[in-house]
């Protein structure tokens, strides 16, 4: 491990306990978000700074390495190749955009390794992916990114990643990515190192709140669209639930406790659209989502979408985003 980084600041807190450095690994994948990383390891370098302490210190690897290119295009130093770290260690990796083609075995079969040695194993954003080929997750609860949880479903169906901001669960820990890594790295503090501290990490890096594991990633429907007519909502709720089943509008009027004609009137009033357009845009834009993050075929894209027909979707894909799903999945958008 190389040495702690202990920056100098106005800011000081006190500890009454003495702690040695607590290393932790960050295991760093192509096309990773920046962002997740570094909400990450700042939280950590500004506890170092608020104690004059080396509480913590950090190593970031990589399969071979090698440097590695953020999504935004900024290249990542590495301080080494995967290899031995401290039987203490919480072992991170972290990924980003097109996670799958971002997966590397090398990696797996050694993060595999270090769960099987007792260690804590974790995922920033997408890293998730890697913990599933490592064979780590069955029976965890866990989480990822919103954007790739239904790309996740399709790639690891026997596997049911949960949307909130992130999870400890035993020896696993996973966040959504961006701004929540730094939500679970400001629980590890707390947990290790006391609420005085963690409010002061808080207070640095400008959060009002330390925010719960529960938490959802994403707004509730009805803040997302800005209406909270109960009715509404829970039709909405239940086409994002049943994307891709066959959803007669007629026939779920009586689950949902509303006739057809009010349901067209309360997308209508509220949305300005009509059901079975929503829904179909629901329906497209996980569509240009499994595009984008899988390598799932056209058809099997449309069938998950809830399409019998998969030239009926690219028509309809075309329609929506200026160019037909084959090159939009080839790299053309």
């Amino acid at each position: 491990m190389k040495d702690p980084v202990i920056p100098k600041g106005i800011a000081h807190v006190s500890l009454d306990h003495q702690a040695d450095p607590e290393p932790i690994i960050f295991v760093l994948l192509d096309n990773l978000s920046m962002l997740a990383f570094t909400s990450a390891i700042e939280p950590l370098r500004i506890a170092n700074q608020l104690t004059g302490k080396s509480l913590y210190v950090w190593t970031t690897m990589s399969a071979t390495g090698e440097n590695m290119r953020c999504s935004n295009g900024i290249e990542i130093g590495i301080d080494r190749a995967l290899g031995d770290v401290p039987a203490n260690a919480r072992v991170f990796v972290c990924s980003g955009v097109q996670p799958e083609r971002s997966l590397d075995p090398k990696v797996s079969d050694w993060l595999r390794h270090q769960w099987r040695l007792g260690r804590v194993v974790g995922a920033l954003c997408t890293g998730a992916y890697t913990l599933a080929k490592a064979g780590i997750l069955p029976g965890h609860k866990f989480t990822l990114h919103w954007e790739n949880i239904a790309p996740f479903r399709e790639h690891f169906p026997d596997l049911d990643p949960v949307e909130q901001l992130y999870t400890i669960d035993k020896r696993v820990m996973t966040c959504g990515g961006g701004a929540a890594a730094s939500d679970l790295f400001f629980k590890l503090i707390y947990d290790t190192h006391g609420p005085a501290l963690a409010q002061a990490v808080l207070n640095m890096c400008l959060h009002t709140v330390q925010r719960s594991e529960e938490d959802r990633q994403q707004r509730s429907t009805s803040a997302s669209i800005g209406v909270r007519n109960e009715k509404l909502v829970r039709i909405i709720s239940y086409f994002e639930e049943h994307l891709e089943d066959a959803v007669n509008l007629d026939e779920i009027t009586d689950e949902l406790g509303v006739s057809r004609r009010q349901m067209e009137r309360l997308f209508r009033s509220h949305l300005d659209t009509t059901p079975k357009k929503y829904l179909q845009d629901l329906r497209l834009q996980r569509g240009r989502i499994l595009l984008a993050e899988t390598d799932m075929s056209v058809v099997d894209v449309a069938i998950a979408c809830g399409y019998d027909s998969a030239p009926y979707f690219s028509k309809r894909f075309r329609e929506a985003f200026g160019m037909s799903p084959h090159r939009f999945s080839a790299g053309g958008g």
